[in-house]
């Protein structure tokens, strides 16, 4: 073993709750441990990144990761800290998640290496679809009672909450299904602890119980806090919904953002979960950060750092240019460069005209295109002051009076941006 996994993610502040005896079994040999992932999406959001983290963590240590699909529990719906059920998916749809999710993960887990410890990525619908009512209440659910069952946090909440319309049995028997994956795995593949939130310690509990009783072996356990912001807010998520992995649902100059728009308190924290870098450079960096907090050193390498394991070194580059477009260091020939999406996302929000493309091929004058063409102002009087003014900038660069839009000025032979000093921005879309 290479590292102590336990220290690791405890200097990393990503152990919550740990069941004795799990550092020195880890200690032993090499083992196998699994997250189990949520297949109702065909991409993970950064709320999946800390379980993952760890199994990248687990496989930097020398151990085998297993990344758990639940193919079969996406079928029921997990009750921790749910309000309602979940959507049932049928098989089709699953599969087209898990082959999705599979390339996001391969971003962060070795599954293609012929290495002792290379990652596995397994479905529980597999082992689950040929399995009767009959069968599973037979084996399974006879060494768990009720009241066990109704002892887990998850359960109580949901049945106590005044705004649920209570629990289905579907639901109730989950921590059984889940239980189950964990047996599973122990036998056919020897693998003998289970990680994940805080909020899974029930269901990864029932599963060690059910190895202790059925497969006469022992199971370990191991969650994570689950991430909170310090201003109350949820981590992970945006005006527009959470922030995914998949470059089409969030793009990378989004993602990219959410990270450097971390506060100073979060940044610390963050640094340590979602990036590799080691505690003498993590402490290096809060020392650099704390002594000029302006220069937002932390930010600007965490989000380095996530945005180039989840999308690319690439995207990262365009990022950091789209970045600066934002705030007036770029030139037009930064401006041509960026792709159609990310311009859009860069200026979301910006007020735009639609002019006809004709009469830009054709040249279009400066206070036409100020006022009557656009209304970005309100006369053509107001356009003549701001251009003898020097103020007026066509694509981050200043004209005058007697320039002319062309089409040389469109941005993907579409866009012009126009600006009155630093803070007014209008986009000109040639249609």
């Amino acid at each position: 073993m290479t590292k102590n996994f336990v220290e690791e993610l405890t200097w990393r502040g990503m152990v919550h709750d740990v069941m004795p005896g799990t550092e020195e079994h880890l200690k032993e040999t090499m083992r196998a441990a699994y997250v189990g992932i949520d297949p109702t999406a065909d991409s993970l959001h950064i709320g999946h990144l800390v379980s993952v983290m760890m199994l990248r963590h687990f496989q930097l240590c020398g151990h085998k990761p297993f990344a758990l699909v639940g193919g079969a529990t996406g079928m029921i719906g997990d009750p921790s800290g749910k309000s309602a059920e979940r959507n049932l998916l049928d098989e089709a749809t699953l599969r087209h998640n898990q082959e999705a999710l599979k390339n996001q993960l391969s971003k962060f887990l070795d599954f293609e290496s012929d290495a002792e410890n290379a990652a596995v990525m397994v479905n529980n619908y597999d082992w689950m679809k040929n399995f009767s009512f009959l069968e599973f209440i037979r084996d399974v659910g006879k060494h768990i009672t009720v009241n066990y069952m109704m002892s887990k946090d998850s359960v109580k909440k949901r049945l106590s909450s005044e705004a649920a319309e209570g629990m289905s049995f579907t639901e109730f028997t989950y921590q059984l299904v889940q239980g189950y994956d964990f047996l599973h795995l122990f036998r056919e593949h020897n693998c003998s602890l289970q990680m994940g939130g805080s909020d899974q310690w029930g269901n990864i509990t029932t599963g060690t119980e059910l190895i202790r009783r059925i497969g006469n072996g022992k199971g370990y356990a191991l969650t994570c806090p689950l991430i909170t912001k310090a201003d109350g807010t949820k981590f992970g998520k945006t005006e527009s919904g959470n922030v995914w992995l998949d470059p089409q649902r969030t793009s990378p100059y989004k993602f990219y953002q959410y990270w450097l728009n971390t506060s100073d308190v979060d940044a610390e924290r963050y640094i340590k979960i979602f990036t590799f870098l080691s505690k003498e450079e993590i402490e290096q960096l809060v020392e650099s950060h704390q002594e000029a907090p302006h220069l937002r050193q932390l930010q600007k390498t965490l989000a380095e750092e996530i945005t180039v394991t989840v999308h690319s070194r690439e995207d990262f580059e365009n990022a950091v240019k789209a970045s600066e477009v934002l705030f007036g260091k770029s030139t037009a020939q930064d401006l041509k460069s960026l792709n159609e999406a990310t311009f859009l996302d860069v200026f979301e929000g910006v007020p735009q005209a639609e002019v006809s493309k004709g009469l830009i091929e054709r040249g279009l004058d400066m206070i036409a295109a100020l006022s009557a063409e656009t209304g970005f102002l309100k006369s053509n009087g107001e356009a003549r002051r701001a251009l003898k003014e020097n103020s007026v900038s066509v694509n981050k660069e200043k004209v005058k009076e007697d320039y002319r839009l062309t089409s040389d000025d469109l941005i993907n032979e579409k866009y012009i941006i126009l600006n009155k000093g630093k803070k007014n921005t209008y986009i000109i879309r040639a249609v």
